[in-house]
């Protein structure tokens, strides 16, 4: 097995900070010469980086005041008020973590910087019943305005079962959300392979 050690790591460190030479490197670790490049590339590695959030965002500060003021009791007007965000922000954001009960301040955060991550997966990507109904209707050259509506009328209570006519245009014409086959852009009644 050509798995380092965090021992063996921190003595490549080491090395690598006194300037040795790969093969002082080699003579030391007693590792495979992919397994210790694998090691120098890592340390090499920059940080990953913490997204950026907006000033329009909530902070974890202003998460923290809010969970005080639910649990002193306070209401969402006047929390809303002390942080100088709209009542309706923070109604938003207690709604969304469990509730005034249940809300923490840093599930909440972690909740948000999860969904800060770039790019999300499409949905017609995620969910292969949905993706099967649209291209069985594009390959019966209905347009994407006609699916997305008969997907709202046949399937009322499945939100799962619903994507706007945009998605599925992106779905068809950019190659990183093709989550659609290339070939159904030839059902479109413009015909058209590019989208202007």
């Amino acid at each position: 097995m050509d798995r380092i050690s965090d021992t063996e790591r921190q003595r490549i460190a080491e090395l690598l900070a006194e300037g040795a030479p790969v093969w002082r490197l080699h003579e030391e670790i007693n590792r495979s010469r992919y397994a210790i490049r694998r090691a120098v590339v890592a340390l090499h590695r920059p940080p990953k980086r913490e997204p950026r959030r907006s000033p329009l965002r909530l902070s974890l500060a202003e998460r923290e005041e809010i969970s005080r003021g639910l649990a002193a009791g306070e209401p969402v007007r006047e929390i809303a008020r002390r942080l100088g965000r709209a009542p309706s922000t923070v109604c938003r954001e207690v709604a969304a973590n469990g509730g005034r009960g249940r809300y923490r301040a840093c599930a909440a955060d972690r909740r948000a910087v999860r969904l800060l991550r770039r790019p999300r997966p499409a949905k017609l990507a995620r969910c292969p019943r949905l993706r099967e109904a649209v291209e069985g209707k594009l390959e019966l050259r209905w347009s994407p305005q006609q699916i997305a509506a008969w997907l709202r009328i046949s399937y009322p209570g499945d939100p799962e079962m619903r994507v706007s006519h945009e998605t599925i245009y992106l779905s068809l014409f950019v190659q990183s959300k093709g989550a659609l086959r290339k070939e159904l852009a030839r059902y479109l009644r413009r015909g058209r392979a590019r989208r202007r």
